[in-house]
């Protein structure tokens, strides 16, 4: 029987490379993207096996929708998977001086818009079948991020820290009906949220904040430079989905600086560290 996996935000990177991915698998995709265009190009991608849909996912009316769509696809009321991908970055910036709509913004997406695709579709992945030979399995799409929390990036790192936390609470919940939750936190990904939103230095020249922003803006670049594919992140997700006993949190990264080691350290041990890679020092 042909499995059913739903992929939000997959329009480009890792949600492209991921439909693409399962796709190969002989999975029926259902990906979520944005317009018209982006809904043909991704389809065009596997025609007998992709199947595009229009929804933002801060849509209450677009994400609503979705259970019916699932059915018309497949026919039944059954969904194998849910990938939570799609996600946005606001401008990096010190704290002081980024606007407060922009993160909530990326809140909208990255949380809220997450969370009500999740609940929307808990039906279909089991719960409205307790004793289901075959639980769906839900996959959210995290950051190293979201246990290291880089400076000037703070909304977003703030964000994949919610998810972290959502994800571990739901995934204890829903292990009375037998559905798995995985968090995966890639490192870099050579996607277009960095390339949308450069480390741009000028603002912060003559500001306190100058040095060390440049700094990262250069080892954001070198970090991009050795980023992991979307692709290859896709493959690895599509193999941890299929794992016959998954972990809670998966990582991946290509490159050392970009990987989940940090995470091992005290915290104000990694400050330091921190601190000596991004010139992060008292200005007197």
């Amino acid at each position: 029987m042909v499995k059913t996996i739903l992929i939000t935000g997959a329009s480009t990177g890792l949600g492209f490379g991921a439909a693409r991915a399962f796709a190969k698998r002989g999975y029926r995709v259902i990906a979520t993207v944005r317009t018209d265009e982006d809904a043909g190009r991704v389809e065009a991608e596997s025609p007998s096996y992709i199947n595009a849909v229009i929804c933002d996912v801060t849509n209450q009316e677009h994400v609503a929708a979705l259970p019916d769509y699932v059915r018309k696809i497949t026919g039944d009321a059954i969904l194998d998977g849910l990938i939570n991908n799609a996600g946005i970055m606001s401008p990096p910036g010190p704290v002081e001086f980024q606007k407060i709509e922009n993160v909530r913004a990326q809140f909208e997406v990255n949380v809220f818009g997450m969370m009500a695709v999740t609940t929307a579709l808990l039906p279909l992945l089991g719960t409205a079948d307790p004793g289901r030979a075959n639980p769906g399995r839900i996959v959210n799409l995290s950051s190293i991020e979201g246990q290291l929390a880089s400076p000037y990036i703070s909304a977003y790192a703030t964000s994949k820290y919610a998810i972290e936390g959502f994800s571990h609470s739901l995934r204890r919940e829903l292990r009375v009906f037998g559905i798995k939750v995985i968090i995966l936190a890639p490192g870099g990904v050579k996607t277009e949220m960095w390339r949308k939103y450069p480390l741009r230095v000028e603002p912060l020249v003559g500001t306190a904040y100058e040095d060390s922003f440049r700094k990262m803006a250069e080892v954001t670049e070198k970090m991009e430079n050795d980023a992991a594919t979307a692709d290859e992140v896709g493959e690895y997700l599509a193999r941890i989905f299929e794992a016959p006993r998954p972990k809670a949190r998966y990582s991946y990264a290509r490159a050392f600086m970009d990987g989940p080691w940090p995470a091992l350290f005290p915290v104000l041990w990694y400050d330091e560290m921190l601190g000596l890679l991004l010139n992060l020092k008292r200005r007197r």
